[in-house]
């Protein structure tokens, strides 16, 4: 599996962007897909997973209510929607599949293919 990230951007608080991650090869093998965030100096957290084959997505608390998954099959893209942006969302974003079956994994060792971040930053 290869995932490719972009969509990221300069925005300004309350704006929106939209991240997509392209998932190429044996996409197959993929139960989960998750976005992370790493802001410079801290720790690289959950954002939100999407169940590769339901739909059904999980979110953290802090993008509850203003991140969307969306995805086109066809091509196995996923994109999520960022609205009302605030400052503290600026990071690096990351997509990452998961090839293990069962239950949603919140934390970066659930996950074992990684794309290339794409910078956000939100500017208040």
């Amino acid at each position: 599996v290869q995932l490719q990230a972009s969509g990221g951007g300069l925005v300004q608080a309350g704006g929106s962007l939209r991240l997509s991650c392209a998932a190429s090869g044996r996409t197959s093998s993929m139960y989960f897909m998750g976005w992370f965030r790493q802001a410079p100096g801290k720790e690289r957290e959950f954002v939100a997973a999407i169940r590769w084959r339901s739909d059904i997505s999980y979110y953290a608390d802090s993008v509850k209510d203003r991140f969307t998954f969306s995805r086109i099959n066809s091509n196995n893209t996923v994109y999520l929607q960022m609205n009302n942006l605030k400052p503290e969302d600026t990071a690096v974003y990351y997509c990452a599949a998961d090839r293990d079956p069962g239950a949603v994994r919140r934390y970066v060792g659930g996950y074992d293919v990684w794309g290339q971040g794409t910078q956000v930053t939100v500017s208040s």
